[in-house]
C-alpha cells in the first residue's frame, strides 16, 4: 500500500465525521498566511486558528511568487482578507543553497535541466523575509490599509519572531 492509498483511507475516516460543509469561503479572521510547505509547520495551530479562519498558502520557503501574489489578490479583493502574515522558518531546506545548486541537483537526478526556473533560494533569511513583505506592499495591488507583516517561525520552540 502506498502513501497515497493511506491518504485515501484516511480521507474516508475524515469524511465520515465531517461537519463543516457550511463554513463560508471568506476567512472569518480576514487573514491570509503564507508559509513554507515544511511538514513541521501547522499554520492553524501556530496562529491559534480554526477551520474557516484564514487562507493558508504554502510553497517551498514560504516565498512570494507570482502565483502567491495572484492568490493573495483574490483573497484581498474578492474574499475580504485585510491582513497577511508571511512566515519563513528556522532550519528551512531553502536556506544554505542556491538556485544554481538546485538546478544542478535536478539535472543530475533527471538528465533534464529545469532551465531558468526560479527556486527562490534563501541566502540571508531576514533579508529574504523583508524582501517578500516589500514585494507585496510595493506591488501597489493590495487594498489600501492591508496589514502585511513578516515572521520567522522557530521549528524547535514553536515561537514566532516578528521580523518586519
Amino acid at each position: 500500500m502506498s502513501a497515497l492509498d493511506d491518504v485515501l483511507a484516511a480521507n474516508e475516516r475524515f469524511a465520515s465525521r465531517f461537519t463543516a460543509g457550511d463554513v463560508p469561503a471568506p476567512p472569518s479572521s480576514h487573514l491570509a498566511v503564507l508559509t513554507c510547505m515544511d511538514a513541521r509547520i501547522l499554520p492553524l495551530g501556530v496562529f491559534g486558528l480554526e477551520l474557516g479562519d484564514a487562507h493558508v498558502l504554502r510553497n517551498a520557503g514560504g516565498r512570494v511568487t507570482d502565483d502567491v501574489l495572484r492568490s493573495l489578490l483574490v483573497s484581498t479583493h474578492v474574499l475580504g482578507v485585510r491582513a497577511i502574515a508571511v512566515v519563513h522558518h528556522t532550519l528551512c531546506g531553502m536556506r544554505g543553497t542556491t538556485n544554481e545548486e538546485l538546478r544542478e541537483k535536478i539535472t543530475a537526478a533527471t538528465g533534464r535541466s529545469p532551465g531558468d526556473l526560479e527556486f527562490h533560494a534563501v541566502t540571508d533569511p531576514d533579508a529574504a523575509l523583508r524582501g517578500d513583505v516589500a514585494t507585496l506592499i510595493d506591488s501597489g495591488l493590495l487594498p489600501l490599509g492591508t496589514d502585511v507583516r513578516g515572521y520567522e517561525y522557530d521549528v524547535q520552540t514553536g515561537r514566532l519572531r516578528q521580523v518586519v
